[in-house]
C-alpha cells in the first residue's frame, strides 16, 4: 500500500513536471515592432521566461526589456549602416576623376549617412591603378579623393568634416596586373577619423 502511494505521488509529480516543460518549451516569443515597421523577435533569457511563468516580473520589467532588446536592434543596425558606409567604394574610369551616375548614387547615401552621424569625421582617399607615373597617379588620385568631397559639400555636408589623402598607386586592393584588377583600383575610399 505504501509502495503505491509512493509510485502515484511519484507518477503525478513526474506528470506535472512534464506539463510544465512542454507548455514552456510551447510558448511563442514575444513580437515587436521595430520603427520600420518590421517585425523582430525578442530574444528571451531563461530566467526572463522562468520569472514570467512564475507571475513574477511586473509590467514595468517586460516594458523595459523589450526597450532594452529594440536599443539592441538599433545599435545592430546602426553598425551595419556604418560598415556598409566604409566598406562601399566609389569607382572611376581610367585616367578620370569625373564621378559616374553609379558614384553619385553611392554618394547620397553616404550623404544621408553623414547626416544622420554629424559628429562623425571622414578620410576620403584616392587610389588609382598601377599605370602612369608615381606623381602622376598621386595627382590623379587628389583629384579623385577632391572630387568626391566636392559632391558631399555640396549636398550640405561641413568640409571641415572631410579630409582628403592620395595614395596613388601605392595600396592596391588588388595587385593583379589585368584590367580587372585595375578597375577595382581606381577608387575612392572612406575611413573614420
Amino acid at each position: 500500500m505504501k509502495h503505491q502511494r509512493l509510485r502515484l505521488g511519484f507518477g503525478l509529480l513526474l506528470l506535472i513536471v512534464s506539463f510544465v516543460f512542454v507548455v514552456s518549451c510551447a510558448k511563442h516569443q514575444d513580437v515587436l515592432q521595430t520603427p520600420g515597421g518590421d517585425a523582430a523577435e525578442v530574444a528571451e533569457t531563461p530566467e526572463h521566461k522562468a520569472a514570467e511563468q512564475a507571475g513574477e516580473m511586473t509590467e514595468e520589467e517586460l516594458a523595459a526589456q523589450k526597450e532594452a532588446a529594440q536599443r539592441r536592434q538599433q545599435a545592430e543596425r546602426a553598425r551595419a549602416a556604418k560598415e556598409e558606409f566604409l566598406d562601399e567604394n566609389v569607382y572611376f574610369g581610367f585616367d578620370d576623376s569625373t564621378l559616374t551616375r553609379k558614384a553619385r548614387q553611392i554618394l547620397a547615401q553616404k550623404v544621408d549617412w553623414l547626416r544622420s552621424n554629424p559628429s562623425v569625421d571622414v578620410v576620403i582617399e584616392g587610389h588609382c591603378d598601377e599605370r602612369g607615373t608615381k606623381e602622376y597617379n598621386m595627382a590623379l588620385g587628389q583629384r579623385r579623393a577632391q572630387s568626391i568631397k566636392n559632391f558631399l559639400v555640396n549636398a550640405g555636408i561641413d568640409p571641415d568634416r572631410l579630409e582628403t589623402i592620395s595614395y596613388g598607386e601605392e595600396r592596391p586592393v588588388d595587385p593583379r596586373h589585368n584590367e580587372m584588377a585595375w578597375a577595382k583600383n581606381r577608387r575612392g575610399h572612406f575611413r573614420i577619423k
